[in-house]
C-alpha cells in the first residue's frame, strides 16, 4: 500500500455550543490539517496523488472556506451579529469541534475523488483530532 501526506496550515475561529468550559467562547486557533491518501497501486506517473493536485484542490478549498473564518454551528446565536458586522463565517450542521472539522476536510477531499484515508486536525501544538475512513 502506498501513502502520501500533505500538511496544510490555516487559522480559524470557532466556539462550542452546549459546552461548559473556555471553548464556549469565541476564540481562534493556528491549525494544521494533515491529510493522508492511500492507494494499492501508483498511477502512470508513479504517484498515489500529485502533491500539486492536493494543493490546488484541498488547500485552496481550505483557504477559501475555512482560513481566517469563524466556523460556527448553523444555529449559533453569535451568527447574526458576526454576519451583520461582515465577519467571514463558515456554517456547519454539527458542533465545530476539532473532530468535526477533521471530518469536514476529509469529506471534502473524498467528494473530490481523492483516495483520502485519514485527516488529522492539529488545533494546538499539543492537541489533535483524527478522522479515518
Amino acid at each position: 500500500m502506498y501513502r502520501v501526506t500533505r500538511e496544510i496550515d490555516f487559522c480559524y475561529g470557532h466556539r462550542l455550543l452546549n459546552y461548559d468550559g473556555k471553548c464556549k467562547y469565541l476564540h481562534g486557533h493556528n491549525g494544521k490539517a494533515v491529510i493522508t491518501f492511500e492507494s494499492p497501486r501508483l498511477d502512470e506517473r508513479g504517484m498515489v496523488l500529485d502533491f500539486s493536485d492536493i494543493k490546488r484542490v484541498v488547500s485552496n478549498w481550505i483557504d477559501e472556506n475555512l482560513d481566517h473564518r469563524m466556523i460556527l454551528h448553523r444555529d449559533d446565536p453569535a451568527r447574526a451579529a458576526l454576519e451583520k458586522l461582515g465577519e467571514p463565517v463558515y456554517l456547519v450542521e454539527v458542533n465545530p469541534t476539532a473532530e468535526n472539522i477533521a471530518k469536514l476536510i476529509f469529506d471534502y477531499a473524498h467528494a473530490q475523488g481523492f483516495p483520502v484515508v485519514e485527516t488529522v486536525l492539529w488545533e494546538t501544538p499539543r492537541c489533535m483530532a483524527t478522522y479515518r475512513a
